[in-house]
């Protein structure tokens, strides 16, 4: 089993910046693959960015050239500048991992972001 905590989340003026981090723990499990995803009322859960293990990244549209995604081994960050209301949702780590031996994926229990007008 793996574990994602996350932190970093608030409240924050359109404009302003917020880092987001997520540490994955738990015994014997190696990642593939790491990530956010966030999840407004009332809307899907939607990814927003995600990092692989050779570093390859990939951004939601509405996010991109303002969010940044990086990993240091089993923690990921997401530095989020010029936020809009829009961005306002609960956001989620996650990780796809192997664990004994299955590929699974695993998620944290959020963190919440309200970007204020």
């Amino acid at each position: 089993q793996v574990q994602l905590v996350e932190s970093g989340g608030g409240l924050v003026q359109a404009g302003g910046s917020l880092r987001l981090s997520c540490v994955a723990s738990g015994s014997m499990f190696r990642i593939n693959d790491m990530g956010w995803h966030r999840q407004a009322p009332g809307k899907k859960r939607e990814l927003v960015a995600g990092i692989i293990s050779g570093g390859t990244t990939n951004y939601a549209d509405s996010v991109k050239g303002r969010f940044t995604v990086s990993r240091d081994n089993a923690k990921v960050y997401l530095q989020m500048n010029n936020l809009k209301p829009e961005d306002t949702a609960v956001y989620y780590c996650n990780a796809g991992a192997y664990s004994g031996g299955y590929f699974s994926t695993y998620w944290g229990q959020g963190t919440q972001v309200t970007v204020s007008s």
